[in-house]
């Protein structure tokens, strides 16, 4: 039987599609991926003055739990491995774009805290997270919900429901095959008409991430800016990028990072439009 689940977090709807015999399992599963995706959702919420990254972000805490040390880990080698695009720094000036009232306002305070932009600002040694100075900031919302949709994957298969569809705002995880032997079948829209599919493709126990400019987006002095931030607007150069790949970080890193620089090496599949 066919189970649908709809609910939201991190900003975003999620949906996920269960496959399974009997109802009551698919509900206990359903259940443990949403609490799972709320703890992760609280644990490192950029926004929230309560949540531990907050409390990093206010070096109030240094000290790291293991999951969170392993995620920074992650992180730096992502810096290293995209030429220092994907950058979880970059909330540093993330804040900017939500207060200033104008172009000039922007651009004066972008200018200012630039410098600190960067991973080579943090420092990991025995669990615990050190800057070197008091404005560099991280931010993990290109990160967390990709790492929420691979756990979200990891306890399907853990609790053996064999076909699922995971998707959570586009970034994408399929347990298995359908009921039928199909692989489950994406959608990938047009980013000059995205009410449009520019193609579909297959995956199988593979996630697929979109990062697109068309998105979202805000504007300042009647200028758009997409919510993927970057150190300059000219390192943007795509309009959608899609990355299949075994586990959804790696695909949501890439997918982001190609979006400015479509040159970066990445041995998985990638459809850039």
């Amino acid at each position: 039987m066919q189970f649908l689940y709809k609910f939201e977090a991190m900003s975003t709807p999620c949906e996920l599609l269960l496959f399974e015999k009997h109802k009551h399992k698919a509900d206990e599963v359903a259940q443990q991926v949403l609490k799972e995706v709320k703890r992760l959702e609280k644990k490192y919420n950029y926004f929230d003055p309560a949540s531990y990254l907050g409390a990093l972000n206010r070096r109030e805490v240094s000290q790291l739990d293991t999951e969170t040390f392993s995620l920074l880990q992650r992180a730096l080698l992502y810096y290293s491995k995209t030429n220092h695009i994907f950058d979880i720094t970059i909330g540093t000036i993330k804040d900017i774009y939500k207060i200033s009232k104008s172009i000039e306002s922007l651009e004066k305070e972008k200018a200012r805290l630039l410098p600190y932009v960067g991973c080579e600002h943090i420092r990991l040694k025995k669990k615990k997270l050190y800057f070197d100075n008091a404005y560099t900031k991280i931010d993990l919302g290109g990160f967390v919900k990709e790492y929420a949709v691979d756990r979200a994957a990891l306890l399907l298969k853990k609790r053996q429901v064999l076909s699922g569809l995971i998707n959570f705002g586009g970034d994408i995880f399929a347990v298995g095959r359908k009921p039928n032997g199909e692989k489950f079948k994406i959608g990938i829209k047009d980013p000059h008409d995205p009410k449009t599919f520019n193609c579909f493709i297959e995956i199988e126990n593979e996630a697929l991430t979109t990062s697109a400019s068309y998105e979202r987006h805000q504007y300042i002095e009647e200028k758009k800016f997409s919510h993927i931030i970057a150190k300059t607007e000219a390192e943007k150069v795509a309009h959608s990028v899609s990355v299949i790949s075994s586990n959804c970080v790696e695909s949501g890193v890439f997918s982001t990072a190609l979006m400015a620089d479509p040159t970066i090496f990445t041995e998985h599949r990638v459809i850039l439009l």
